[in-house]
């Protein structure tokens, strides 16, 4: 049986996050939005791994539940990073997404907060081309060590390079 909670009692949890992470850096979030009964909060990108560690260590998220991109080309900024954030003690859930530009796509790995970045980190690299700085390990985790290019980018050809 699947019990929804009170969409009240869901914005007062939003709007309270909101305010706890305005109240730690207001220049860290530049959007949010709540869709499906989801909370998502577009992230500055030179901010995520405080953020990060604000929401583990203050606001209770203590599951990284997964990383991932979305290629946006030919628009610029090309790549969202979207990071899913689950609080087992509180059964709530965030999603953090930060913009990055087509060229040299990088930004601060997550790893030194949830250690289950690094996988994460790593496919979203190998698929994407996206860097994580001061990653422990970044090379490829899917795909051997000698292919050429990233598969998971719009621009990659179909039949793949010849």
């Amino acid at each position: 049986m699947l019990v929804e909670g009170n969409p009240v009692d869901d914005q007062l949890s939003d709007r309270k996050l909101s305010e706890e992470l305005g109240a730690f850096d207001a220049a860290a979030v530049l959007a949010e939005k709540r869709d499906l009964g989801e909370l998502t909060l577009e992230i500055a990108p030179e901010k995520l791994v405080a953020v990060c560690a604000h929401l583990k260590a203050v606001c209770g998220f203590e599951r990284l539940s997964g990383i991932t991109a979305v290629d946006r080309y030919p628009a610029e900024p090309r790549f969202e990073i979207v990071y899913h954030l689950h609080s087992v003690s509180r059964n709530e859930r965030v999603r953090l997404k930060c913009r990055l530009p087509g060229e040299d796509a990088e930004i601060d790995s997550a790893t030194a907060v949830w250690r289950s970045a690094n996988w994460y980190e790593r496919e979203v690299f190998d698929l994407f081309g996206v860097r994580f700085r001061n990653h422990p390990d970044l090379r490829r985790i899917m795909l051997p060590e000698d292919w050429e290019g990233h598969p998971l980018r719009k621009d990659y050809p179909v039949q793949g390079y010849k």
